[in-house]
């Protein structure tokens, strides 16, 4: 893929840095990521993903812009109350880089849509504030072996993760959570949270999938970032893989190769 003159300009910040150069632009420019939740942590990773020129970025979210969102969701004004979140942030999204495609989809992930969604998607960034939808999407994203970056915020603190579960010596996303769909989770309704909590861990998600995309410095599969602001403390933590993970564990493998 060539870059034009104007995206030369555009990212030459990220093309002066020996890390990434014209080759990681190119496969920037070339990469098409799925963003599932254009929310708490949706909204500034969207940002930063047209920013950075990912290439095609669609979007899914069946929710509406409220006011009570703008005290985090960055990626929206006054003016966008009562849109679409998908279509609102994907209108954001071309304000800021004319060159990134972007395809927004007003509606819940499914069984019966993850499987198109993933289709032609490079990376999977998650956002969603339900633990339904997460394993849905992460059990696809590993049967379509797609790495997974999996964000999550509470009232002060988040949580990052990647996750490719197919690969021997990385844990899926069932080994970190279990496989309870009915867990219970707290929503910022609920529980309030700090706005910049969404913009840091958000930003952070959409380094891991630029990393993901071109790899840079050490990979953060089976990794865990735990930030605490509280303390003001960021801890890091290896994951094991699960040998008895239904999805991806010993357990599985045996069985797979006994039935072969």
């Amino acid at each position: 893929m060539t870059l034009s003159d104007d995206e030369l300009t555009r990212y030459t910040r990220h093309i002066v840095l020996k890390e990434v150069g014209g080759d990681g632009q190119r496969r920037f420019a070339a990469a098409h990521v799925l963003v599932i939740g254009a929310g708490g942590i949706g909204s500034p990773a969207l940002q930063y993903l047209a920013a950075a020129g990912i290439g095609h970025i669609t979007i899914v979210d069946d929710d509406a812009v409220d006011l009570s969102n703008l005290q985090r969701q960055t990626i929206y004004a006054t003016a966008d109350i009562g849109k679409p979140k998908s279509s609102a942030a994907a209108d954001a999204a071309r304000r800021l880089n004319p060159h990134v495609i972007v395809t927004p989809h007003q509606r819940r992930v499914s069984e019966a849509t993850i499987g198109t969604l993933l289709t032609t998607a490079d990376v999977v960034l998650d956002g969603c504030d339900n633990f339904p939808t997460r394993l849905l999407v992460a059990d696809a994203c590993y049967a379509a072996r797609v790495p997974l970056v999996s964000a999550a915020i509470g009232q002060f603190d988040g949580q990052l993760g990647v996750f490719r579960g197919w690969e021997a010596d990385r844990p899926c996303y069932r080994c970190f959570v279990g496989s309870d769909p009915d867990r219970e989770g707290v929503s910022c309704a609920e529980d309030g949270v700090l706005g910049p909590m969404a913009g840091a861990l958000g930003s952070l998600a959409a380094l891991e999938v630029l990393r993901a995309v071109h790899p840079f410095g050490e990979d953060s599969a089976g990794k865990l970032l735990l930030a605490d602001t509280m303390a003001m403390r960021f801890r890091t933590l290896t994951l094991p893989k699960d040998p008895g993970c239904p999805t991806c564990g010993c357990a599985r493998a045996t069985g797979s190769e006994a039935a072969g």
